[in-house]
C-alpha cells in the first residue's frame, strides 16, 4: 500500500480520536458537576471554535476528519487491504462507506464554522424543524427511522462481537510490539472504548426503533440525549462517568491505531 495513503489514514485516526476524546472528557466532567457538558460531535466543533486560535484548531480537525473519510472511502471502493467481495466483506465495505460519509460531513461542518458558513442564524430553523418532524412522521419516514435504528443496534452489537473475537488485534500484530505496557494499553483501551460505543449505539438504536413502532418521532435520541438517559438511570452520574471514560479510552485506542496499526497490501 502506498505510504501516502497510510499517512492519510493515520492522520484520520488521530482526528477521530480527538473528537471522541473531547466528547468523553467534557461529558465526564459534566457527570460529576466539574464543568463541561454532555457533548456530541457537533458540540465538540462548537467547543473548539470557542478556544484561543479556535479557527486554526477547527481547520486542522476538519482536515483530519476529511482524511479519515477519504481513507474509509478508499477502503470501501478500492479495497486496498484485500478484504474481498464475499457477503461479510461487502457488509464491511458498506459500513466503511457510511462511516466515510458521516466523517466527510463532520469535516465539512468544521470548515463551515471556520468560514462562518451556515451558522446558527442562517435559514429558518424552526420551520425546517417542523418540516423535518412532519416528514419523519410519514410511513416512509418511520420505516427509514426503524432501519436506521436497526443499523445502530447492529453496530452496537458488532462492537461487542469484535471484542469477543479480538478482530481488532489482527490490525496491530501485537506480537511485533515488544513493549508489554503498550500491548496492554491497546487491549484495555479497546475493551473500554468499544464497550462504551456499543452501549451508546444500542441506546440510540433502541429509541429509534421505539420511535418507528410508536410513530412518535420525539422518541428519537441523539448522542447527548443518550447520555441524559444514562444519567437518569440508577447511579446515573457514575454510569455516565464510566461510559464517558470509555469514550476517552476509545480516543486512546484511535491514537494507538494511528501509531501502531499494520496495513496489508
Amino acid at each position: 500500500m502506498d505510504n501516502s495513503l497510510k499517512t492519510i489514514a493515520r492522520i484520520g485516526y488521530v482526528a477521530k480520536g480527538i473528537v471522541y476524546g473531547l466528547t468523553g472528557i467534557l461529558t465526564s466532567l459534566a457527570a460529576f458537576n466539574m464543568g463541561g457538558e454532555k457533548t456530541d460531535q457537533l458540540k465538540v466543533l462548537a467547543f473548539l471554535e470557542e478556544q484561543t486560535f479556535g479557527n486554526i484548531l477547527l481547520a486542522l480537525l476538519g482536515a483530519g476528519l476529511l482524511c479519515y473519510s477519504f481513507w474509509r472511502f478508499i477502503q470501501s471502493i478500492s479495497d486496498p487491504e484485500n478484504i474481498g467481495d464475499d457477503k461479510k466483506a461487502k457488509v464491511q465495505r458498506i459500513a466503511y462507506f457510511i462511516s466515510g460519509c458521516i466523517y466527510f460531513v463532520l469535516g465539512l461542518l468544521a470548515f463551515c464554522r471556520v468560514f462562518a458558513v451556515g451558522g446558527p442564524g442562517s435559514g429558518s430553523g424552526s420551520g425546517n424543524s417542523v418540516q423535518q418532524s412532519s416528514w419523519i412522521s410519514t410511513d416512509v419516514g418511520l420505516i427509514l427511522v426503524g432501519f436506521v435504528g436497526l443499523c445502530f443496534i447492529g453496530t452496537g452489537i458488532y462492537q461487542f462481537v469484535r471484542l469477543f473475537k479480538l478482530d481488532f488485534v489482527k490490525k496491530f500484530q501485537l506480537k511485533s510490539i515488544h513493549d508489554e505496557k503498550r500491548r496492554k494499553t491497546i487491549l484495555n483501551s479497546a475493551y473500554m472504548g468499544m464497550s462504551a460505543r456499543g452501549i451508546i449505539f444500542l441506546i440510540i438504536g433502541y429509541f429509534a426503533m421505539q420511535a418507528a413502532f410508536t410513530a412518535d418521532p420525539s422518541e428519537i435520541k441523539t448522542t447527548m440525549e443518550a447520555f441524559s438517559f444514562l444519567e437518569d438511570s440508577s447511579y446515573g452520574a457514575w454510569v455516565l462517568g464510566v461510559v464517558a471514560a470509555g469514550l476517552v479510552a476509545y480516543a486512546i485506542f484511535m491514537f494507538m491505531m494511528a501509531k501502531y496499526r499494520k496495513f496489508k497490501g
